[in-house]
């Protein structure tokens, strides 16, 4: 009977004291120096009955209280650049906590694909974006946080309007075909343009023989993104972000005004022996300035929301976001709307079993105006006579008059924007479930499906009006619409073994196979006659009118390609000093004939920690030091679906029964022989982390030698009929191409006081292109266009860059007569030369000018990409300034209409008059002239320095709404504040992406400059 009252007083005192709740106090400080640490995390994990989880931070001397605390409960203490650590609650005694500092490159975890490393193991060449890095930018599209963030990496917008694409390339420009990176979201193959960048926790870049593991899609580089997620053991956390700001254009053209267009016009007739068509210039003023009338200031808005947590089995993350942003011209004529939904779920099923999921839902809403070529709204608006009124005496838009001087292609940019209908919808469904089952110890088998599914619809529709006479005239309404449908998933099984021998030898093997499946369709058709002419009745449905030929103009595709990959690595290290890795990938894919439908993919990498070397570090002076070397074969089969066989989808005229019906012929002339492209990436690196890992380097240098390019259109016989509309020569394996160049960055963070944290981060890439082979009969190959039935201006050819401009060169300015009649005719090009026109040099020296003598006149591949980082904290206040710089590439001004009577740039009032007055600027004159042709004169250096993002905030701790931990930032933002450029255009940055006829100035949408205003809430 004692004993058994014993036991029960034990267990009740046991009891007791596990309830026992008190107030715990405490410092936090530096385990080096000493100094308390402010602002440290302290969170209690659980422990007794607790229930939930709550925490504080600690003040200003590093000190800390909690009230309540059952002993027994785990405390968690986290602080940005240091170890995190828990402590168990054992009573009330004071609690000293010392954190040490934070290895990050050591322990920083870094996804590689199917699977993730150690930053210290990974012997590849990795660059990371981290979520804070994404917070601080602010991008609009998450492709603009790579851009001056990751050496190596160039970002190019096609244009600054609302929704417009972005161009990623990975250590320069490979092929004269696809050029995109490999995406890979939590490890399904996804697109980056329908993702919301808050919901986005890291961004790995895959820049060498590491990406081999994807085999033919992985030649391009690899961009692996994962999502944000929920954690074990935490309460529910709700983050709320927004922001407001407005638009400006970055630039304008100085143009000429009313007075001096005038003047010059007269000088230009009287040049040409014609009638002055303003004897009365003095009193026209300075007119209308079109750029302001189609500029204006454009509101854009964010909104997101994210609720996570977890329990000891479940995670959860739950995210919605909607962005709305308006154009700078043309307003919500060119608008983009983007609303996002995210479900992210962990479950541990069993102990052994883990159940992960997430899948993410995107619309699109697009309006877009006709931008960057002849006819553009920004094109008319730099073309526009400044003596021309916006309206007339009765209300309307005035008509730019149908001269020759003015051509048929120049309208009213104003009424070009009220006259332009159109929308674009694009719903998109994707995600993956992962399952993964520990079989045994170091044995894992991973299961995965990956899906994205999405559905577009297009509408635009073309109004009966009249611009006076003008190409774009509209005789007839019509709306044309499509509907898109496009869908792939895929599956992935692997298997993860790791196992250490003795202590000193790890092993990890990976291997598994792939398949992936592409399919979709599109249906395209155009209807008439649009009832009461207006947008609100443009549906095809209601279109009364049918084509010339009787019938509804209608077209058709679909698709259907497939995939299957296996894969194998091997992981070796030595005692974590001496680090191998190998990667084999057999590829099968159905853009290829069955002779060339597999491709075997090979690739190693191996690293050497010197720092762990006795020889090397004999006193621990230097925290890490590593050397890198990777090589491995990667592929490239970015053609078009079908692309080695023939399909009918050309047009033919036949003739049955005497009469011509219209048919279908063949379209592009198949090539059974097709295969892959093939990537030889070697790398060589080194990284380093000194001082207590506050100062991190790496530098790689590089060689990327892509061959087998699929080239399309290859020249054949034109008695195969590759003329005829559809049709077109076949695609051919007739190139190759080298990148090699040096990447270099640096970063330091380090504390002071403990009340300031500055964070310094530079890094710059060096390129050098070169095209070794082009086998296509001609030795080169030319893309993009300058005015109007000129020669092609951009060529790939052998020992140049790939897309250099190709023209002729100048040498100053004829300054009289018998400069003329001693240089080499250049009657060729199109008309005698005279005192004031431009030189050009006789480049193959047989005393005539002509097309032979065009040359190399430079091309649009930077030098040099500089990035440069910088940011302070003082206790609650904190800055962020981001730079970003591009040497040595050249850009082609072509947004000039070869018109009389069009407007100028202001460059022309230092225009040659006579002789001696310029050796830059040519005449002005209605005659006929080779000034226009392209040479050097249009062709600019665009190098350039960006002040890509200025951002200040302050946080304030609002722990009487739920606990210590719930703050509230407040910041003002700007982003494309500033941009140091001789280049005369909207933006040096900006380029239609083409290989081949990229950097071609058609008159750029500019990237606007945007002042904005934001909150972040943490609760």
């Amino acid at each position: 009977m004692k004993q058994n009252c014993l036991t029960i007083f034990l267990l009740l005192l046991g009891g007791f004291l596990y309830a026992q709740e008190v107030t715990v106090k405490g410092t936090v400080q530096d385990a080096e120096s000493g100094e308390p640490l402010i602002g440290v995390n302290v969170l209690m994990l659980g422990g007794g009955d607790s229930g939930g989880a709550k925490g504080t931070i600690t003040d200003f001397n590093g000190d800390f209280e909690l009230q309540n605390v059952p002993v027994g409960t785990v405390l968690q203490f986290s602080y940005t650049g240091f170890q995190s650590l828990t402590k168990t609650v054992e009573g009330d005694t004071p609690m000293i906590i010392e954190m040490g500092t934070n290895a990050e490159v050591l322990e920083e975890v870094v996804v590689i694909g199917y699977g993730t490393q150690k930053k210290r193991d990974v012997t590849g060449a990795v660059a990371i974006v981290d979520s804070k890095t994404i917070d601080e930018l602010k991008p609009i599209k998450i492709e603009q946080a790579l851009q001056g963030t990751t050496p190596g990496v160039n970002v190019t917008q096609q244009s600054g309007s609302p929704g417009a694409g972005l161009d990623i390339r990975i250590r320069g420009v490979s092929t004269n075909g696809q050029n995109a990176p490999l995406v890979i979201i939590d490890g399904y193959q996804g697109d980056l343009n329908t993702l919301n960048p808050s919901d986005i926790e890291s961004i790995t870049v895959l820049k060498d023989a590491q990406a081999a593991v994807y085999g033919t899609i992985g030649a391009n580089g690899v961009i692996l993104v994962t999502t944000k997620t929920g954690r074990k053991n935490k309460p529910p956390q709700l983050s709320y972000n927004t922001y407001y700001g407005l638009q400006e254009t970055s630039r304008t053209l100085p143009l000429l005004n009313a007075t001096e267009y005038a003047l010059l016009l007269n000088e230009s007739y009287a040049a040409g022996g014609q009638a002055l068509p303003y004897p009365n210039a003095s009193g026209l003023g300075a007119g209308t300035n079109w750029q302001d009338e189609v500029f204006g200031q454009a509101p854009m808005m964010s909104h997101d929301v994210t609720v996570s947590g977890g329990s000891d089995r479940v995670t959860y993350s739950l995210s919605g976001s909607h962005l709305e942003q308006e154009g700078i011209v043309g307003g919500n004529k060119s608008s983009f709307r983007r609303s996002t939904a995210r479900l992210s779920l962990g479950i541990d099923l069993t102990e052994n079993l883990k159940l992960t999921t997430n899948a993410i839902y995107s619309y699109v809403d697009r309006d877009a105006l006709n931008e960057n070529g002849l006819g553009a709204v920004l094109f008319n608006a730099l073309n526009a006579p400044p003596t021309q009124a916006v309206f007339d005496d009765a209300g309307d838009f005035t008509l730019v008059p149908n001269t020759p001087g003015l051509g048929i292609e120049v309208i009213n940019p104003l009424a070009q924007i009220a006259n332009t209908f159109n929308d674009y919808d694009l719903n998109k469904l994707n995600g993956q479930t992962t399952l993964d089952w520990t079989v045994l110890e170091g044995l894992k088998l991973t299961g995965r499906v990956g899906f994205n599914t999405s559905n577009s619809e297009g509408r635009t529709f073309n109004k009966l009006i009249s611009y006076g006479g003008k190409v774009f005239d509209v005789t007839r309404s019509s709306v044309n619409q499509n509907a898109i449908n496009d869908n792939n998933y895929s599956i992935d099984l692997y298997a993860t073994y790791e196992r250490s021998f003795g202590s000193a030898h790890n092993l990890t093997l990976t291997g598994g196979s792939t398949i992936f499946r592409e399919i979709g369709n599109g249906l395209f058709a155009t209807g008439f006659d649009v009832p009461n002419n207006a947008w609100n009745f443009a549906d095809i449905a209601l279109a009364l009118g049918t084509s010339p030929d009787g019938g509804r103009d209608v077209g058709s595709y679909a698709y259907d390609e497939r995939r299957l990959s296996y894969f194998g690595r091997a992981q070796y290290d030595f005692d974590g000093k001496y680090l191998l890795s190998a990667m084999l990938r057999r590829d099968a894919s159905t853009k290829f004939g069955p002779e060339n439908r597999v491709g075997i993919f090979p690739s190693f990498t191996a690293g050497w920690v010197l720092s762990d070397e006795d020889f090397f570090n004999p006193v621990g002076k230097v925290d890490l030091a590593k050397l890198r070397v990777s090589y491995g074969i990667l592929g490239n089969d970015q053609i078009v679906n079908n692309g080695y066989i023939g399909t009918l989808s050309g047009e033919a005229t036949y003739v049955f029964d005497g009469a011509l019906v219209n048919g279908t012929a063949i379209g592009a002339l198949p090539n059974p022989e097709l295969q892959w492209e093939e990537a030889e990436k070697f790398n060589a690196g080194i990284d380093l982390a000194l001082f207590d890992y506050k100062i991190n380097i790496t530098a790689d240098y590089f060689i990327n030698t892509r061959d087998n390019l699929l080239i399309s259109n290859i020249p054949v016989s034109g008695i195969t009929g590759t003329s005829a509309p559809g049709a077109a020569s076949p695609t051919v394996n007739a190139g190759s191409v080298r990148n090699q160049g040096l990447e270099f960055s640096i970063g330091y963070q380090q504390r002071y006081d403990n009340e300031l944290k500055v964070n310094f981060n530079y890094n710059f890439t060096t390129l050098r292109n070169e095209v070794l082979e082009v086998n296509n009969g001609t030795g080169f190959i030319e893309g993009g266009a300058f005015g109007v039935g000129q020669l092609a201006p951009s060529r790939m050819e052998v020992g140049q860059p790939i897309g250099y401009f190709f023209g002729y060169q100048t040498d100053g300015i004829f300054q009289n007569a018998a400069e003329v009649e001693a240089h080499p005719s250049q009657i060729a090009l199109g008309a005698e030369a005279q005192p004031g026109d431009l030189r050009f040099v006789d480049i193959n020296g047989d005393g005539v000018i002509d097309a032979d003598d065009r040359t190399n006149l430079g091309d649009p591949i930077p030098d040099f990409t500089m990035g440069l980082n910088l940011g302070f904290e003082y206790k609650r206040l904190d800055c962020r300034v981001y730079v970003f710089s591009s040497i040595g590439n050249d850009m082609v001004r072509n947004y000039e209409r070869a018109l009389s009577d069009v407007n100028r740039l202001d460059y022309y009032l230092d225009r040659w008059t006579g002789e001696g007055t310029s050796t830059e600027v040519p005449r002005v004159t209605t005659a006929a002239t080779s000034n226009l042709v392209f040479s050097d004169f249009f062709v600019e250096d665009a190098s350039f320095v960006r002040l890509q993002n200025v951002q200040l905030g302050y946080t304030m701790p609002l722990s009487f709404l739920r606990n210590d931990l719930s703050t509230l930032r407040l910041y003002v933002s700007a982003n494309n504040l500033l941009t140091l450029t001789q280049y005369r255009g909207f933006d040096p940055a900006a380029s239609s992406g083409a290989p081949i006829g990229g950097g071609i100035d058609y008159g750029f949408y500019p990237i606007p400059r945007i002042f904005m205003f934001g909150a972040n809430l943490n609760l």
